[in-house]
């Protein structure tokens, strides 16, 4: 391809809004890289039609769901104890690149009074773990690299496929697991976990009953600094790969956390569309330097010392197709407060979860807190009031991630929709490598690709009622 064309694509991708708005249509190309490594150079590729609409797809009834684990580090080896509490499960196989880490596992399963699994191990165990017949569900929690290709592998064998964040890494990894969840009708679900969180779940209900009215702009981020206690601890992720993820990527590189919520609450490929964003970033000023004094003290750090480390903040701004407006934001390397923001506004009311506490207004002022109290009792959707208690008994993140568990387990077990779909984690997922494309080009406007190729406009919004579910049984462990 000639250089000319090239810059003539690249304008067409990368380019005014006012020009991209001119052409709707324009929505159903994606941007994919045309040379690993080589900036701005990107070409339009018509996907088509819709193979099949994933969205409010049921799936049939599975009894016992046997899930295989892929991934047994932080992440990993929580799930495997959260998943076994639930009735209907069969945890029946474990793999990790560190045969140690399975091993681990394997005691995990035995305090929760639960079979050995089968074990698989090494760069690529998990292609054999996908390929074996006696499994339903391959459960993805591996560094992010990893979490397309392991989920294409479970639904090109027969399996449904739930991964953690991000679900995809580049454009080209989000179309492939759209298209391949369509053409073999599996489940892939980004296990974003911040959907299940007790203030988020009342606030879209009550999205949904219409407190809000119209809305009309949110706010969400990933602010934790991770920087000393994980980026650079090399006793924290394996073979250094979060640190890795923020050399040479300059963006929001953990989007998902902030924007899956306040996506449902907008109805966001259901009844709206992201359209395109603009992004930009702060320069690094803190992980070069923290490397060298890392490496001062270490030399397993001075590999780390001179890299082009991402910019410390970025901020994100997104525009739907109904002209309502979003903001994120991602740092994970200075010193300030864990915040998702969870910012909702809407013509009749505005929400916010951080800083501390949880705030509604439907005025001037915010509620009191016996008011909002009032409104948990009467607005929290009916999962909470089934499942919400147990699942802060058993934890993972106040509960959040048991109740996200249980309720995937519940739905494959009766045959439901699952509340996120692969359209939504490809969609939450495309920011990371949407807003890197706007960093490097001066913060110019991106157009975010329609993943439901113009099914938006009919797809319902997920059922937030326990309809034709709630069968799935907790377990009581005494753990030995």
């Amino acid at each position: 391809m000639s250089t000319n064309r090239r810059k003539f694509l690249r304008n067409l991708t990368i380019g005014a809004g006012a020009f991209s708005m001119s052409l709707p249509s324009f929505a159903n190309f994606r941007q994919a890289k045309v040379k690993k490594n080589e900036e701005d150079q990107f070409e339009s590729i018509d996907h088509g039609e819709q193979q099949f609409n994933m969205c409010g797809y049921a799936a049939p009834k599975i009894e016992t769901v046997r899930i295989g684990i892929v991934g047994l580090g932080m992440r990993g080896s929580g799930a495997v104890e959260r998943l076994s509490y639930i009735d209907g499960v069969e945890i029946v196989a474990l793999c990790d690149k560190y045969p140690d880490r399975v091993t681990r596992a394997q005691k995990t399963l035995e305090k929760m009074q639960r079979p050995k699994a089968k074990e698989f191990s090494g760069e690529e165990g998990y292609k054999a773990l996908c390929e074996s017949n006696d499994i339903d569900l391959v459960y993805t929690p591996t560094p992010w690299e990893l979490h397309t290709p392991v989920a294409l592998c479970a639904m090109n064998n027969g399996k449904h496929a739930a991964t953690e964040v991000n679900a995809g890494k580049t454009i080209d990894q989000c179309w492939e697991l759209v298209e391949t969840s369509e053409r073999t009708k599996k489940h892939m679900m980004m296990l974003e976990n911040c959907c299940y969180d007790f203030f988020e779940l009342l606030t879209l209900n009550m999205v949904r009953n219409g407190l809000f009215g119209e809305l009309i702009h949110a706010e969400g981020a990933y602010l934790h600094d991770l920087s000393r206690e994980y980026l650079f601890n090399k006793n924290a992720y394996a073979d250094m790969w979060r640190l890795k993820e923020n050399i040479g990527k300059n963006g929001n590189l953990y989007p998902t956390h902030g924007l899956g919520p306040i996506a449902q609450c907008m109805n966001i490929n259901r009844g709206d569309k992201l359209d395109y964003l603009v992004s930009m970033s702060s320069a690094d000023f803190t992980l070069g330097d923290l490397a060298k004094e890392m490496a001062g003290k270490d030399d397993f750090f001075k590999p780390y010392t001179d890299m082009p480390y991402r910019g410390n903040t970025n901020t994100t701004s997104i525009r739907t197709h109904k002209g309502k407006t979003i903001m994120l934001q991602h740092d994970v390397s200075t010193t300030r407060p864990y915040s998702r923001i969870h910012l909702v506004s809407g013509t009749k009311a505005i929400c916010q979860k951080y800083p501390g506490p949880e705030r509604i207004a439907f005025g001037h002022e915010w509620i009191k807190q016996e008011e909002l109290k009032d409104l948990y009792a009467k607005y929290s959707p009916p999962i909470v009031k089934h499942i919400g208690d147990i699942a802060k008994n058993i934890g993972g993140h106040g509960g959040m991630d048991f109740i996200m568990d249980w309720r995937l387990i519940d739905c494959l077990r009766n045959g439901l929709p699952l509340d996120q779909d692969v359209y939504d984690a490809a969609t939450w997922s495309s920011i990371f490598h949407l807003s890197q494309l706007s960093v490097k080009d001066k913060s110019k406007p991106v157009d975010v690709p329609d993943f439901t190729r113009g099914a938006w406009k009919t797809n319902k919004p997920h059922d937030m009622t326990l309809n034709g579910g709630a069968t799935t049984g907790v377990r009581k462990v005494k753990k030995s």
